[in-house]
């Protein structure tokens, strides 16, 4: 386990590292027990996941329904279990205004974490981002609070457009992930890019800065693929939650419809799991 603050430094000079060459997959546990899980496995960093931890918590994937305090517990907790560099899933960063998200990114950097993300989506269904000049000082802000805190933590700067349903998702990120690269991000990502061509638009533009891929279904867009266009960080975001979660919906329905116990034929043996976490008592 780590002892903060000793291993932060060792955390965020192992995370730079992956970031410099390579491409590596930087899955997204929702609990502790998966964080240990998969370094368990041999993956080399973490990343939170805002949906993951929010359904494990009864609650929706939003900033105004999961507290900035619960999630820098949770952020403390993942990093506290396993010895990996930990990326915290950091949205907004709790706040409108920059000194807003000075302050939180603050706070997050001394959970220990290697590196944190601010994206741009404001939670405005008219305008759901945030207008480019205020996204532009967001970042600076939390440029400023990693390098006040004197840990060089990865700031990833995120453009939101695909998600939220721009009609020209493609010239928003390229001008948003040029400007928060210029503004201090190290690593730019706008998840829900999936085409090749324009993953290949995004590497180009910001490098020689380090881009992140969401890759949360099956598809064309494997790690050999994404690493000959360029892209150095790949993330599955709350998919493998959404996993778990398919594969216990469709067990407890299969008790609930049918009164017979043959969906728990997939479950993972016990030992699979327990032996795991026998290590840690």
């Amino acid at each position: 386990m780590n002892n903060l603050p000793n291993t932060q430094a060792s955390a965020v000079a192992r995370f730079r590292e992956l970031h410099e060459s390579g491409c590596f997959v930087l899955p997204n546990p929702w609990d502790v027990g998966t964080a240990v899980y998969l370094e368990h496995l041999g993956f080399q960093a973490l990343a939170t996941t805002s949906a993951g931890f929010a359904f494990s918590q009864g609650l929706p994937d939003s900033v105004s329904a999961v507290s900035c305090e619960a999630v820098l517990g949770h952020v403390s907790d993942l990093v506290k279990a396993t010895s990996l560099p930990v990326n915290a899933d950091f949205q907004n960063g709790y706040a409108h205004d920059p000194e807003g998200v000075a302050g939180n990114v603050g706070r997050c950097v001394a959970t220990g974490v290697a590196g944190l993300s601010i994206e741009d989506a404001n939670g405005n269904d008219t305008e759901p981002l945030y207008d480019l000049a205020l996204a532009v000082e967001r970042i600076k802000a939390a440029r400023a609070a990693i390098d006040a805190a004197g840990v060089p933590v990865v700031l990833t700067g995120r453009c939101e457009a695909w998600l939220v349903g721009h009609p020209d998702p493609l010239r928003v990120s390229l001008e948003r992930l040029v400007a928060y690269a210029e503004a201090g991000a190290d690593c730019l990502y706008a998840p829900g890019v999936r085409a090749v061509d324009e993953i290949a638009a995004i590497v180009k533009a910001v490098s020689p800065k380090p881009v992140n891929v969401l890759v949360s279904a099956p598809g064309d867009l494997s790690l050999s693929v994404l690493g000959d266009l360029g892209v150095r960080r790949v993330s599955v975001g709350a998919a493998l939650a959404r996993v778990a979660w398919g594969a216990f919906i469709r067990a407890a329905q299969s008790i609930k419809e049918t009164g017979t116990f043959d969906g728990l034929g997939d479950a993972a043996p016990f030992n699979q799991i327990n032996d795991v976490f026998l290590k840690r008592a």
